[in-house]
C-alpha cells in the first residue's frame, strides 16, 4: 500500500509514497479519545500501515458523539448536523473502501427552520428557488445583498476551507503566509458585522449568522471567516446518519478495526509519560502502559496538558497559558421522548428568542442565567423513525449557556428548573400538550460535560474561535516541544465542528506520517 503525504502541504496526506512502507513498519501510535476527531486521525495513520490504537475513557466511542438508550428511545449526545460528507467518504477512500457499506447517510430538507416569537417561519435550505421565495417573504428587498454575501462566503471557504482547513500552522511564519488572505477577506471583522452589510432585515442577519453558535463561537466575535459554513452547506448539503450521529462513530470504528487498529475502552488515560522532549508511554486507570512512537490526544485541551501532560514542565507551563484563554460557552441540553409523531416539525428547528445580541452577550460576556433564551431543536425522527418506538418520537432542546467559568450556578438545582423552562417554551410555540406527552427525559448541563468529558469549565466546543485564538493562535497539530506529541479535535486548528474536527485529522495525520517516517 502506497502511504500518501506531502511535508509541504500536509492536506495531501495519502498522495506520496516514501519508498513503500518499510520506514513504516513497526511504528506504534497512541489517539487519546474516540471522537470524530481521533477516530478520523486513527483511521488515516492506521491506512498508512502505522500500528494505532486508540483509548477511549468511556463504555462507548464517540466523545461527545456519545449515545444513550432510554425506553425504546435512542438519545444522541450531539453534534446532530453532518456537513461536508466527502471530508468523511476520503478517509475510507484512502484504502479502496466505500462509507456507504458501514454508514447510510440521509438527506435533511430543509436544513434548518428558523421561527421568531412573533411566529415567522423561515425555512434555510439549498434549494435555490425556495430560498429565493423564503428571503423575498420575510426580508423584502434584501435578496440582492443575500447574494452579496453568498458570494463573500465562497470566497472565505476557498481561502479558509479548502487552502487552509487542513493545514497545520506551526509557526508564526505560517500565520504571516496566510495574513494577506485573511485581510482580503476582512477576517478582523465579525460574522454578524459582515451579514449586516449585505443585508437589513433583522431577522435575515439572524438566520445567517446564527450558525457560529454551532461551533462555539459568539456570531458577533467570531471572524468572518466561518461565513465559509454557508458555502459548505450550499455544496454539500446537511446529511443525517441513519440510527444517529452515534451509527457514524461505529461505522469509523468498524473500518479502523477492519484495517487492523486496536481500540481499548472504559480505561482512562491518566498520564502520557515523558523523557526528555518526548512522549514515551501511556498509561491508564487499570494500569495498562504502552510504549509508543508517537501519541495523538483528541482529549480536551486543558485536560490534555494539564492532567496528563502534568508531569511534565511542557505540560505544566502550557496549561497556564492555557488558562487565560478565552473557552467556548457550555450547554444545556434536555432530551426527551414523546407520545405521537410530529409530521410538522422539521427535523433542526432554531426557535429564536426575544433579543439576540443581548442574550449573547449574557452568555459569552456577563455570565449570567437569563430569563430569556434560543433553542436549537433536533427531531431525528421525522427523518429517521428508527430513533424511537413506533407512533413516538425522540427530540433533544439545546440551550447555549455560560461555562462554569462565568456562570458558577448548581446545575443539580437549577438544572431541573430550566428544563422546565425549555419544555414550557417548546409547549408554547409548537406542542401545547408537551408535558403530558412526555414518556422519558433527561438533561445534560456543563458540569455532566466536565465531569463526564473533562471539559475545561464544562465548555462544549474547547476553545472561543476568535480570531486570536485560530490558526497558529490555537493549540499547535504538533506540540512545539514535545516533538511527537501531536493534537487533534476542536482545540487545535481549525476548529470545532465535524469538518473542523475531521479537517485537523488531515493536518495532524500528515505531520505524524512525515515525522515516524523519517
Amino acid at each position: 500500500m502506497a502511504t500518501k503525504t506531502n511535508d509541504a502541504d500536509p492536506g495531501l496526506q495519502g498522495g506520496f509514497d516514501f519508498g513503500g512502507e518499510a520506514k513504516l513498519v513497526g511504528k506504534r501510535a497512541c489517539v487519546i479519545g474516540s471522537g470524530f476527531g481521533g477516530m478520523a486521525l486513527a483511521i488515516r495513520l492506521q491506512s498508512a500501515g502505522i500500528s494505532t490504537t486508540v483509548v477511549e475513557a468511556r463504555d462507548k466511542p464517540g466523545g461527545r458523539a456519545y449515545f444513550w438508550e432510554k425506553d425504546g428511545f435512542t438519545f444522541d449526545a450531539g453534534p446532530t448536523v453532518v456537513t461536508d460528507p466527502a471530508c468523511l467518504e476520503e478517509l475510507w477512500g484512502l484504502t479502496g473502501h466505500d462509507m456507504a457499506q458501514d454508514v447510510e447517510l440521509m438527506k435533511v430538507m430543509p436544513f434548518y427552520r428558523l421561527n421568531w416569537p412573533d411566529g415567522v417561519n423561515f425555512d434555510y435550505s439549498n434549494d435555490e428557488a425556495q430560498l429565493r421565495q423564503e428571503i423575498d417573504r420575510v426580508a423584502p428587498g434584501d435578496l440582492g445583498g443575500y447574494e452579496e454575501f453568498l458570494t463573500y462566503s465562497e470566497k472565505v471557504w476557498e481561502e479558509g476551507y479548502v487552502k487552509l482547513g487542513h493545514v497545520p500552522f506551526l509557526d508564526f511564519k505560517s500565520m504571516i503566509k496566510a495574513a494577506p488572505a485573511l485581510a482580503k477577506n476582512r477576517a478582523w471583522n465579525s460574522v454578524y458585522s459582515m451579514v449586516s452589510k449585505y443585508v437589513k432585515s433583522e431577522k435575515l442577519r439572524e438566520a445567517l449568522s446564527f450558525h457560529t453558535l454551532l461551533v462555539g463561537g459568539n456570531p458577533m466575535t467570531t471572524s468572518s471567516i466561518y461565513a465559509l459554513i454557508h458555502k459548505l452547506e450550499k455544496d454539500g448539503g446537511v446529511w443525517w446518519t441513519r440510527g444517529g450521529t452515534n451509527r457514524l462513530i461505529a461505522g469509523m470504528v468498524r473500518h479502523f478495526e477492519r484495517l487492523g487498529g486496536t481500540m481499548r475502552l472504559h480505561d482512562p488515560v491518566v498520564k502520557v509519560h515523558t523523557i526528555g522532549n518526548r512522549a514515551s508511554e501511556v498509561e491508564t486507570a487499570s494500569g495498562w502502559q504502552e510504549r509508543f512512537d508517537a501519541v495523538a490526544s483528541n482529549a480536551d485541551i486543558m485536560h490534555s496538558y494539564r492532567d496528563l501532560l502534568g508531569g511534565s514542565r511542557r505540560g505544566k507551563s502550557y496549561a497556564k497559558s492555557l488558562a487565560r484563554k478565552r473557552f467556548s460557552p457550555g450547554l444545556f441540553v434536555v432530551h426527551f421522548g414523546l407520545e405521537g409523531s410530529w409530521p410538522g416539525i422539521p427535523h433542526h428547528m432554531i426557535l429564536f428568542g426575544p433579543r439576540y445580541k443581548g442574550l449573547l452577550d449574557d452568555i459569552y460576556e456577563n455570565g449570567v442565567l437569563p430569563q430569556d433564551f434560543s433553542i436549537y431543536l433536533h427531531h431525528p425522527t421525522v427523518t429517521d423513525p428508527s430513533m424511537a418506538p413506533p407512533g413516538k418520537s425522540t427530540f433533544y432542546a439545546l440551550v447555549p449557556v455560560a461555562h462554569m467559568g462565568k456562570l458558577a450556578v448548581d446545575w443539580e438545582q437549577v438544572g431541573p428548573l430550566l428544563e422546565k423552562r425549555i419544555l414550557d417554551e417548546i409547549g408554547r410555540r409548537l406542542i401545547p400538550d408537551i408535558h403530558d406527552r412526555i414518556v422519558t427525559k433527561f438533561h445534560y448541563a456543563p458540569r455532566d460535560f466536565a465531569m463526564d468529558l473533562n471539559a475545561h469549565l464544562g465548555s462544549a466546543f474547547s476553545l472561543e474561535p476568535i480570531l486570536t485564538q485560530s490558526a497558529w493562535f490555537r493549540g499547535h497539530n504538533r506540540d512545539d516541544e514535545i516533538g511527537n506529541f501531536y493534537l487533534v479535535g476542536a482545540g487545535t486548528h481549525p476548529g470545532a465542528g465535524i469538518p473542523g474536527v475531521v479537517g485537523s485529522a488531515k493536518a495532524t495525520a500528515a505531520l505524524m506520517i512525515t515525522d515516524l517516517a523519517e
